[in-house]
This record gives C-alpha cells, structure tokens and sequence, in this order.
C-alpha cells in the first residue's frame, strides 16, 4: 500500500519553519483573482507582485486568526544564511472571512527572489485573543517559531507554500 507523503513535509516547510502540526482550518490563496497557490507549485514573480486574497475556513467570526508569509531561503536556497524574510503579516482575521478583514501589522512586500528557487510560505495561526499579537522588529531573520512562541499562537492550524524564481530574459517569448 503507498502512502502520501505531506507536501510540507516534503517541501521542507516542516522541519525547516515549522514543528509537524495537524492542518484545521481551511486557507485558500489566490493571486490575480484565479492563480491559487498550490503546494510547491511554481508562481512567476509577474504574478505575485500584488497582494493576494486570503481566504480562511474556521468556526465562526468570533475565532480570530494570524496570517504569516516568509521566504526561508534567504539570499538563496543552497546557502539561506539570511533565513527567514517576512513578507507579510495580518492579525486578528475573523474566521470565514478573508484576510482584507484582518489588521496588516506588516505590510505585503513583494516577492524578488534573485539566486535560485525560492519556497514563499502562508502560515495560519490561530490567536488566543484580538489584539494580542505584536509586530516583529525587523523583517530580517525573522523566526516563525520565535513569533508564535512570543505571541502564544502555538502551531499552525494550516500552511501553504509555492515556489518562485527569478524571471529571466531566456524564458520569455
């Protein structure tokens, strides 16, 4: 009998951002109004240059969420030293809603990988109260599990990733 292999799992998101966590709640990411993101599908960074919608599952309105995107592979994937760029942070989402309900605490920074194949990652946390998470200090070396640690989040109640590179001259027509 096979057994699937999670795609996080595989994709190094597991390991590498987070610890292993059983995903609860539904997250859809969209691009463009219809490139939803897909685990460690491939998105142009024509594509990604403006924010996406962020559509979340969950219980109710009363239940508030956190949405985290990083990129762990800082300045490249063979050598990410600089790990982890944050992207994008939105707190106090209500649940069934989408993210434009949300507080952008840090706002979208556009994808721009420059050295190889890039995993951007959308982490959903699910807080114990509103207004209770803080902005990082830096986008910088930023840590997930440092952030959930320091605002009680826990771990993820669900995760997405894709991968991007740069768009070179050769690989247009």
């Amino acid at each position: 009998m096979s057994r699937l292999l999670d795609p996080l799992s595989v994709g190094r998101v597991v390991g590498e951002v987070v610890d292993s966590f059983i995903p609860c709640v539904k997250l859809n990411v969209i691009y463009n109004s219809n490139k939803q993101v897909s685990n460690g599908h491939e998105l142009m960074p024509s594509v990604i240059m403006a924010k996406p919608r962020v559509q979340i599952g969950g219980e109710d309105l009363r239940t508030a969420y956190t949405l985290v995107m990083t990129d762990p592979d800082v300045p490249g994937p063979s050598d990410p030293y600089l790990r982890e760029h944050l992207h994008w942070i939105v707190t106090d989402i209500p649940g069934i809603t989408d993210a434009s309900f949300g507080r952008e605490i840090v706002s979208y920074e556009t994808p721009n990988p420059v050295i190889g194949i890039h995993r951007y990652v959308f982490l959903l946390f699910q807080q114990r109260a509103r207004r209770s998470v803080r902005s990082p200090s830096s986008r910088d070396y930023f840590n997930t599990r440092r952030f959930a640690e320091e605002n009680a989040l826990g771990l993820p109640v669900a995760a997405v990733y894709f991968n991007a590179q740069r768009e070179t001259a050769c690989r247009r027509r």
